[in-house]
């Protein structure tokens, strides 16, 4: 669709993508070979991964899945599907163990999160000035963010009104994730 200003020069309005409609172009191979994902209903390229980021988190999610065992599905970089047309892939997203329904049915959604993990250096204006709100939309109850050139983890708890209501920045210590508050998780073992 095209407008017109006050000026009279036509004002480009970009497609919207439904979840849906992202899900037929994908089986139809449409984006094969192209790090995007959905995210409010538009197309954003991924950010490469570093050497620190893709080891950082693989570690991490290693370290999640010797905590937490069975409670838990730990899955990296793979797709979670949001209501707000939105399909982000986090480094890792900790949720709930459904066998084999994210294999033959679909991937997670909001009521299968723990909580999600971002690792970001280049992408870090768009992991905590995007991605939080649409996961804080969502009602995804908690995000990790790992600041990558700090080496900071900043956790975002308590959605309300499309935003967190709470952010803490942690250099080290414990810290013991809402769903499972009797386990303690070194934050040096996840951002060093």
């Amino acid at each position: 669709m095209t407008l017109t200003d006050d000026r009279r020069s036509p004002i480009v309005m970009p497609y919207r993508w439904t979840v849906d409609h992202y899900h037929r172009a994908v089986k139809a191979g449409i984006f094969e070979g192209q790090p995007i994902e959905l995210l409010n209903g538009a197309l954003i390229e991924m950010s490469p991964e570093g050497i620190p980021h893709a080891g950082l988190s693989s570690d991490a999610a290693d370290y999640l899945r010797s905590q937490l065992g069975s409670l838990v599905k730990v899955r990296e970089a793979k797709p979670i599907t949001l209501p707000n047309d939105s399909e982000p892939e986090p480094d890792i997203a900790i949720v709930k163990p459904l066998g084999d329904l994210y294999k033959t049915e679909r991937h997670p959604q909001v009521a299968d999160i723990f909580w999600v993990m971002e690792y970001a250096n280049t992408s870090l204006e768009k992991d905590l000035e995007l991605k939080d709100k649409i996961y804080a939309q969502a009602g995804i109850a908690e995000y990790w963010v790992v600041n990558l050139k700090t080496r900071e983890l900043i956790i975002f708890r308590n959605p309300a009104r499309g935003e967190y209501q709470a952010k803490t920045t942690m250099t080290g210590g414990p810290v013991y994730p809402e769903s499972f508050p009797a386990v303690a998780l070194e934050v040096i073992k996840l951002v060093r």
